[in-house]
């Protein structure tokens, strides 16, 4: 079957933001940094804005409050981190796999993005309507399913929308062996990691778009002040019928 020619979308409109949560401080080498840098190569060559931060560089409290100085924190650079994912169309939380589960600051991350969940927009919808969200894994161990699992979860169960393939990731050899980005190990060359990587990227900026183009996540049913002022679609409700 020969593929149809297919016009290129125009992205340019999109900003994108991509949290790694390696375990190494800047600038120590990451292996997730690697795969990352091939997933936001497709954006910014389709002229999406691309910001980058590594989660462990930055004091990031414990909680689930969106400001954990409110809380009795000393420091608290979650905000701040979180005004430049509120800018951003698209969510990508790329990490390591650990004992076949996500890192330690992948969770504090998705903790404190929790923290947030409870604010409404202008719509009335919960904050994260109308962004998208995605995930990057590397290991050489197992886990890369369940981990991404838990990551689209919950950045769906927030408000993101998550499109079609919004996973990729590379694994070695189960057990010890070498990583993505280790001499000889094949990640950077690897035709299946490469392929769901493009897929990844190229389902979130589409998804980005439409949602864009469309004013953001359509309001009908959702608004948290419709439904907490007495208004439930599809409800019997006397008051308004």
């Amino acid at each position: 079957m020969t593929a149809s020619v297919i016009e290129k979308p125009d992205f340019t409109a999109l900003r994108a933001m991509y949290v790694n949560c390696t375990l190494k401080r800047s600038p120590e080498p990451s292996h997730t940094q690697g795969v990352i840098d091939r997933s936001a190569a497709i954006m910014e060559a389709n002229g999406v804005v691309v910001e980058q931060v590594r989660a462990v560089d930055h004091e990031i409290a414990t909680g689930v409050r969106p400001d954990m100085t409110d809380h009795g924190a000393a420091i608290d650079e979650w905000p701040a981190l979180l005004e430049r994912v509120l800018a951003a169309d698209i969510l990508v939380i790329g990490g390591p796999v650990w004992l076949g589960d996500n890192s330690s600051v992948t969770r504090r991350v998705i903790e404190r993005l929790y923290g947030y969940s409870g604010v409404l927009n202008e719509q009335g919808q919960y904050a994260y309507y109308g962004r998208v969200g995605g995930c990057l894994l590397t290991g050489n161990e197992d886990g890369l399913k369940h981990c991404a699992m838990s990551i689209l979860f919950s950045l769906q169960h927030i408000g993101f929308s998550v499109p079609p393939q919004s996973d990729a990731g590379w694994l070695g050899e189960v057990g010890p062996g070498p990583s993505y980005l280790d001499e000889g190990s094949g990640g950077p060359d690897n035709d299946f990691t490469n392929r769901n990587v493009s897929f990844m990227t190229y389902n979130l900026m589409h998804l980005a778009s439409l949602l864009r183009r469309a004013g953001g996540f359509p309001a009908y049913g959702n608004q948290r002040t419709a439904w907490d002022a007495g208004t439930h679609p599809d409800h019997a409700n006397p008051e308004y019928r």
